[in-house]
């Protein structure tokens, strides 16, 4: 059982994680031939379900892909559950505090170093009969760092034993450091915005977990890496669909 984003990060390479928030697996497909390095699964805010999920993986599950969710909130049922379908990295939103990193990191990990049950029904025949063995090591938990509480205890929360790394979502973070007087936005410019990415990077990268954060465009995610982040978001398949959609048609409009 292996999990390429491990070894990507052991060998000091970036990942390119691609946002699946419709719920298509023909589109996953798509995304898997492109050359992403991992596909995340939106079950919080896209369309998705944990049954869209279990198919998105089956369709990717051919491709040098690693599949990864992002659940709906701090709850047991749905990372286990996920983690049974096959899912190699768990991205749970709105981590705010070390006692939540904390219960976050016991649902993904098998007694004695957490309370998840057994019963990966699926995830034993899509990585192997080492499952047992492995889970506990090579399935990833991100905390998402999204509020002005979870930065606030970023020391605290990047220490927390068994976690692997942070994911920040910018427009979450964005809104809840400026009390609301920034609005929403994927590629962050404003310096004290910027700033409290590189100040959430450097306490990720003192504690050795890995780093990740949510990007729109290619010149973004390349900025990252450049700062240090060891996995961008380039964009989701909804906004790939739309921004690729619009270029044709108004470029064909322009051109008769």
């Amino acid at each position: 059982m292996e999990n390429e984003i491990l070894n990507l990060w052991n060998s000091g390479k970036p990942v390119l994680n691609c946002w699946m928030s419709s719920s298509s697996p023909f589109c996953a497909e798509v995304l898997a031939e492109s050359g992403y390095d991992a596909i995340t699964v939106d079950l919080q805010h896209g369309l998705n379900d944990y049954k869209d999920a279990l198919s998105i993986f089956q369709a990717i599950g051919r491709y040098p892909v690693v599949p990864m969710v992002r659940v709906p909130w701090l709850d047991p049922q749905i990372i286990m559950k996920t983690m049974d379908a096959g899912a190699m990295g768990v991205i749970c939103p709105m981590i705010n505090n070390p006692k939540q990193a904390e219960e976050f990191v016991s649902y993904m990990r098998y007694p004695p170093l957490g309370q998840r049950s057994f019963g990966p029904t699926r995830a034993l025949y899509s990585t192997g009969d080492t499952y047992w063995e492995s889970a506990n090591s090579k399935i990833l938990s991100l905390a998402m760092i999204e509020t002005k509480e979870a930065f606030q205890n970023i020391n605290s929360i990047v220490n927390t034993k068994g976690l692997s790394g942070i994911y920040i979502g910018p427009s979450d973070l964005g809104i809840g450091l400026s009390d609301g007087d920034l609005g929403p936005g994927m590629d962050r410019t404003e310096d004290q915005v910027v700033d409290a990415f590189k100040r959430i990077l450097d306490e990720a990268n003192k504690a050795n977990i890995l780093s990740g954060i949510h990007c729109a465009s290619p010149e973004y995610a390349a900025k990252a890496i450049k700062w240090g982040f060891d996995l961008v978001t380039v964009n989701s398949d909804v906004k790939l669909l739309s921004e690729m959609a619009n270029q044709v048609v108004n470029q064909t409009r322009n051109l008769i």
